[in-house]
């Protein structure tokens, strides 16, 4: 008998025919198909890199056990393809990266990019980032918090999925240790302004728009932006 399908949102069930229950969430899931790169890929890493969604049953996460030490932990939510993820977390040998992202051809694209790095120092979790944060993590926990061109949803009607809210900016102050830095950035003028109205106002947190930071790589997806004429903008915050 297989397994029943597990939802990304761990908080939202299944209906009795095994659909999952709708629930407002910051993020789609979209098609899983993977190419025979991706899927070598996967069938490489996936059981050492892979946190397996069971993690959400598990109480706080369990650091060592995934990551085989203890060490500042940087997590990124919607790490996309990780073309990012796995630049940053090369350069930071000595930092554990666990990222976020829903995705699983982004995830099978993520592992080909840490084997190309060379990083080995980052794991990847399919589930609600947000619920995660909430459960899986203790105040002042996290030495940072990356979160890259976040999903704009462009709808008005759609605005309420954003990531960036009062409630989940008080999250993730409270998540971060004192002198941690939340970066962030977007290619939507009205995201930007949004962020910034939602982080201004959260008293944990100090900062505000930045000059591009130069250790984020440029990747394929921000290329494609510029190309199209948005403009990024960069924010820093840190937790006071």
């Amino acid at each position: 008998m297989s397994e029943p399908v597990r939802p990304a949102h761990p908080g939202a069930g299944l209906t009795p025919d095994g659909r999952r229950m709708q629930v407002v969430t910051t993020y789609t899931r979209r098609g899983s198909r993977l190419t025979t790169g991706q899927q070598a890929a996967w069938d490489r890493r996936a059981r050492d890199w892979l946190v397996p969604d069971s993690v959400v049953d598990e109480g706080l996460f369990d650091q060592e056990r995934w990551f085989g030490r203890v060490a500042p932990l940087v997590v990124e939510i919607g790490s996309g393809t990780g073309e990012s993820v796995a630049a940053m977390a090369a350069a930071r040998p000595a930092y554990d990266v666990l990222a976020f992202e829903v995705w699983r051809p982004g995830v099978a694209q993520t592992f080909l990019h840490l084997e190309q790095s060379g990083a080995t120092n980052v794991r990847v979790v399919s589930v609600d980032a947000v619920w995660c944060l909430e459960h899986l993590f203790a105040e002042g926990q996290l030495a940072a918090l990356w979160t890259f061109f976040p999903d704009p949803w462009h709808k008005k009607r759609h605005h309420k999925r954003r990531l960036v809210t009062p409630a989940f900016a008080a999250l993730a102050a409270s998540r971060l240790a004192p002198g941690a830095d939340w970066r962030l950035a977007t290619d939507w003028a009205d995201y930007a302004e949004q962020a910034r109205e939602v982080l201004d106002a959260e008293p944990a947190l100090e900062g505000g728009p930045t000059a591009r930071w130069d250790e984020r790589p440029l990747t394929k997806f921000e290329r494609r932006g510029l190309r199209e004429g948005r403009a990024v903008t960069d924010f820093c915050y840190t937790r006071r």
